[in-house]
């Protein structure tokens, strides 16, 4: 009788500090990896949104910026941390692209979303001293010249890469690439002159916009955007791949406890309700989602089909998505 009385006072004590444990997360303070570098659109998104998380949860969020492998080694890094939430990945769209291009074999499968927090707009940017006014302009001194004009990038599956594969299997884009870890060092090389063009997300682009420091050519869409001429007036049949675009969202691992995923849930669904981060989010461009759970990874799984057979069509994935089990859209 001893030992049962023992073994059941022992079992409600496990629970009770299982229960303790769970309704104290967060007790200390969260890292928060950021997958881009300073400046980026990533960037600006992750550290806007972080001061309405870290209220909501009552604890900091110290931030580092991991850039390098087009999110591959940022991705990586969170997936080695332990599983108790406490290491934040906030990330872009790229690891969803990782396994086509031969990057890794991580994507957000293998991670929990707990929320995507926006979509954004593509702008396509020029150094403000080219003679282009159009992207018309871009392809057809491109086309003229081939391999003299250069695009700036971010390496293989980040934003730049996909855009101009989508734009390559349309027509001829006989560019050189030049890589950069990350849109914020990319829209300085091109304020310099180092490279003559870009496609990134408006959120990076917008105050670069405004100063004249860079010019917009067209926004990835069959709309005007503040003035910005949609692609679909220069190239009409992008338009089978819209709407596209980035998003920002914060992740953890999947086997993080549910106690601790639902307090991150909640506070950064919070978060991105707030009125400040929303108008930041909007003024930049960006289309706000604030989805978590399954409605996340329904959209990620979606958004990683139409993407990946994108890149296969254009001859630049290095692995089928079909041998990768994505389903053509």
């Amino acid at each position: 009788m001893n030992t049962i009385r023992r073994s059941v006072t022992l079992a409600s004590l496990v629970l009770a500090t299982g229960l303790a444990s769970a309704q104290a997360f967060p007790d200390r303070e969260l890292s928060g990896v950021i997958m881009w570098g300073a400046g980026g659109a990533t960037d600006v998104v992750a550290r806007a949104v972080a001061p309405f998380a870290e209220e909501a949860l009552g604890k900091k969020i110290v931030m580092q910026n991991r850039s390098g492998g087009a999110g591959a080694i940022s991705t990586n890094f969170v997936n080695q941390q332990a599983s108790d939430g406490y290491t934040l990945l906030l990330g872009a769209e790229n690891p969803q692209l990782h396994g086509v291009l031969g990057l890794g074999e991580l994507d957000y499968s293998k991670f929990y979303p707990v929320n995507i927090l926006g979509r954004g707009i593509v702008v396509i940017v020029a150094n403000k001293d080219k003679p282009w006014k159009s992207f018309k302009d871009v392809l057809a001194d491109a086309q003229a010249n081939p391999g003299k004009v250069k695009m700036g990038s971010t390496g293989p599956g980040g934003l730049p890469h996909s855009v101009g594969s989508m734009i390559g299997t349309l027509t001829k884009l006989p560019v050189t690439a030049v890589p950069f870890d990350g849109e914020g060092p990319g829209l300085t090389a091109l304020q310099g002159g180092h490279v003559d063009f870009m496609p990134v997300g408006l959120g990076a682009a917008s105050e670069h916009i405004k100063a004249g420091r860079v010019k917009a050519l067209a926004v990835l869409s069959d709309k005007a955007h503040d003035g910005i001429a949609p692609l679909t007036a220069d190239l009409p049949a992008i338009s089978k791949y819209l709407p596209w675009g980035p998003f920002y969202g914060v992740f953890v691992k999947r086997d993080v406890p549910e106690a601790a995923k639902a307090k991150l849930t909640a506070s950064f669904k919070t978060a991105a309700n707030n009125p400040q981060f929303v108008k930041l989010m909007t003024d930049r461009g960006n289309t706000m989602m604030n989805i978590s759970g399954a409605e996340a990874d329904a959209f990620l799984k979606k958004w990683q089909s139409v993407t990946a057979w994108t890149l296969q069509e254009a001859g630049v994935a290095k692995k089928s998505p079909a041998d990768l089990g994505i389903a053509k859209p």
